[in-house]
């Protein structure tokens, strides 16, 4: 139950900031400095998870196939 809370207050403190980020990009990008260097970030942050997961399963799945023979 602890956690269940604790979570849920980390998810208030993030959605705060992502207005804060979305207003900022929002008021830069017609100059296409902060607004794209934001957009940029923001795609890298989200790749190296997919990255990373993508990885880990051809190593599993390399594992299993040579196992199998």
């Amino acid at each position: 139950m602890w956690l269940l809370s604790f979570m849920a207050i980390l998810v208030i403190d993030m959605n705060g900031q992502c207005v804060m980020c979305k207003a900022v990009a929002e008021d830069s990008a017609e100059d296409g400095g902060l607004g794209a260097g934001l957009n940029r970030g923001i795609l890298y942050l989200m790749a190296v998870p997919y990255i990373l997961l993508s990885a880990l399963f051809f190593v599993i799945y390399r594992k299993h196939k040579s196992a199998a023979k």
